[in-house]
């Protein structure tokens, strides 16, 4: 090889050493790039590529009623999802998915127009649209499981527990009072895709780091109880033609409710199909004219200020009473001339009230009827709460306080009236009024707990005595105007009221709509249950006395009648419970007063018991009984009160009633 040729070769040589190195450094430079300083945005790009993820709605904590009847749960429900980058024939797919999933065409195909990789289609559809979607076998189409809320007994306390949203959100009742505490953690669902963009693995769920939820409820609410009140109320308002109308039963020793019911109700599980104003809690955010239920307090305070005594008599005018340039009279133009204060509630005697009250004095009767919780919210731990109208005594004309003496011209609340009365009950101790008995988290543990509260003693021992001695003449004795709120057997204090309705289009008070109501408590003696019922514009019946009191009537019967037993209601509950009811403490044995002389030997009336109630007490009187149905017993075919020896067998016919 010449001299020439070796320095060529030495030359290619280098050059080619050169440009491998060169390519190296190139190659190393860019691996730096990509790896170190690009590493991170490469990989969040990758990720999009190939891997999808969707952060699931967070599953909720469980609703318990006191003795550990569950109210809200949660279910896995099914949901439709596309990714419009996957859909080749729109308006195929759109039309398929229309057709199974009842939803309009243009809607479906604008979401799949859409650019994008997700897009939900349908949330929380049923199975059997599951199961129809997933047939179709569309590309870019999916369904999954996400929490879905459910309410399994329906309509029953609906205004008190409320209604979810599609991103498990509470909206109304407790759900929205204690949305942070219902609230779970949070569930992550990642899924890879192949280069085709076809799914091809599902990861195990991961959680997003709590956000302080996690908590079941516990309420005060008795569910049975909460039953009795939603059907009588029903029958109430649907017999005298009323608009609607709300009833609440009330422990007046410790504030507790033990029931809260609306008519109309509406069903949570599909709260989207009813109008907003049937989902109003309107037993606390509707104010309303009491009318006469509204004398009790006018005289309790009378009595505590000693301006009047039970053998005053008062003269009622013959029917007519001159205030201001107002003639003020009798409500149904009755007339009554002289009447012993006791009276005055027993006939409901507006002008005697007036009178009374004009005794007082007007700054004293404005204290007390603040004392009593009037104008103010209870405090109850639900949302929404009003709390009625009460002008300051300083803009009222002599005619205003005239009226408010007899319940017209204030407007109070469901929740203010029976707490106010449960105070009387109560030997003259207002009770803050609640709904939720404790907080606990998925392990048991307390994590609050709600125990009854005193605001402030408002009238003395003596005078709640005395003004309950007489309420119970208001229903005991003939003549009275609650005559037809009494109970078999067990001593009731009360009182009727009826009030006119301001007609804001003619701007004076109408005289064909009117709230007719009832407030009442048993047994007088020794007062364990305080119950309210009041009717919006019933078109028949339209007294307090004769639509309201019968309500209370039935109301109470069936809660005597369904805890007048010899049952062990705790141990009823102790098989029920779970480690997250360990404050579930209070039976209604403890609330409700029983009659020891039940005679064992009769058939009794099953109405209102459940089927492991009615299967322990026919066990126990070996009674041959027929179970049809499930829920609550509306009917048996022995009449209550024969032989429990019979050899006929008793069916008892069961109904969830929602």
């Amino acid at each position: 090889m010449t001299k020439k040729s070796k320095k060529w070769l030495r030359f290619r040589v280098t050059s080619v050493l050169v440009l491998f190195l060169v390519l190296y450094i190139a190659l190393l430079s860019r691996a730096f790039q990509l790896q170190i300083v690009s590493g991170n945005e490469l990989k969040s790009i990758a990720d999009k590529q190939h891997t999808r993820s969707l952060k699931l709605c967070p599953e909720r904590g469980l609703i318990f009623d006191r003795n550990g009847e569950k109210l809200a749960v949660t279910v896995l429900a099914d949901s439709v999802y596309v990714d419009p980058s996957m859909v080749k024939k729109d308006r195929e797919v759109s039309g398929k998915l229309s057709s199974t999933l009842c939803l309009k065409e243009p809607d479906i195909r604008k979401k799949l127009l859409k650019p994008g990789n997700f897009r939900w289609i349908a949330r929380q559809i049923s199975p059997l649209q599951a199961a129809q979607v997933r047939d179709l076998d569309l590309d870019g189409v999916c369904t999954i499981q996400e929490p879905k809320r459910f309410y399994p007994h329906r309509e029953l306390a609906c205004h008190l527990l409320g209604f979810v949203g599609h991103d498990s959100t509470g909206l109304e009742g407790l759900e929205l009072k204690y949305d942070g505490r219902l609230k779970y953690v949070s569930q992550k669902v990642v899924w890879g895709r192949d280069a085709k963009g076809n799914r091809i693995y599902l990861d195990e769920r991961s959680a997003i780091p709590n956000n302080g939820g996690d908590c079941n409820l516990v309420l005060t609410v008795d569910s049975k109880i909460q039953y009795i009140v939603e059907m009588n109320l029903k029958a109430a308002v649907e017999n005298t033609g009323a608009k609607g109308g709300n009833a609440i039963v009330m422990n007046p020793k410790t504030g507790e409710i033990l029931a809260m019911a609306n008519f109309p109700r509406f069903n949570p599980n599909a709260y989207s199909q009813y109008p907003a104003s049937s989902r109003r809690n309107r037993a606390i955010t509707d104010c309303f004219d009491p009318g006469s239920v509204f004398k009790p307090f006018v005289a309790a305070a009378a009595l505590e200020e000693g301006v009047v005594s039970e053998t005053d008599v008062i003269n009622c005018e013959n029917g007519s009473y001159v205030v201001g340039d107002r003639v003020i009279h009798e409500a149904q133009m009755k007339r009554h001339e002289e009447l012993f204060f006791p009276e005055i509630l027993k006939y409901s005697s507006n002008i005697g009230i007036i009178k009374v009250a004009e005794m007082l004095g007007k700054e004293k009767f404005y204290k007390y009827i603040t004392e009593f919780g009037f104008g103010s919210e209870t405090g109850l731990n639900l949302p929404g709460e009003a709390k009625g109208i009460l002008r300051n005594p300083s803009q009222w004309r002599r005619v205003d306080f005239a009226t408010i003496a007899f319940g017209q011209g204030i407007s109070v609340t469901a929740i203010q009236l029976i707490t106010a009365m449960s105070a009387i009950a109560n030997d003259g101790i207002l009770m803050k009024p609640y709904i939720v008995k404790g907080v606990v988290n998925r392990q048991g543990e307390i994590m609050e707990q709600y125990t009854p509260e005193v605001v402030r003693r408002v009238i003395s021992e003596d005078t709640a005595k005395r003004i309950t001695a007489i309420l119970t003449d208001v229903v005991g004795s003939e003549g009275g105007t609650g005559e037809k709120a009494r109970i078999t057997n067990v001593s009731v204090a009360g009182k009727t009221g009826t009030s006119q309705k301001f007609d804001f289009t003619l701007g004076r008070y109408s005289s064909k709509k009117v709230t007719a109501s009832f407030v009442g408590f048993f047994p007088s003696e020794d007062p364990q249950v305080v119950v309210l019922v009041m009717l919006d514009e019933p078109k028949i019946k339209r007294w307090g006395g004769v639509a309201a009191a019968p309500v209370f009537r039935n109301i109470s019967e069936r809660i005597v009648s369904c805890y007048n037993r010899h049952l062990n209601l705790p141990d009823v509950v102790a098989e029920r419970q779970t480690p997250e009811m360990e404050i579930v403490q209070a039976s209604m044995s403890e609330v409700i007063p029983r009659n020891e002389d039940v005679d064992e030997s009769l058939v009794p009336d099953f109405r209102g018991m459940s089927v492991r109630e009615v299967l322990k007490v026919s066990q126990d009187r070996g009674i041959d009984v027929r179970l049809v149905g499930s829920g609550w017993a509306v009917d048996q075919k022995l009449a209550p009160g024969i032989s429990a020896e019979t050899d006929q067998p008793c069916y008892v016919l069961f109904n969830e009633g929602f």
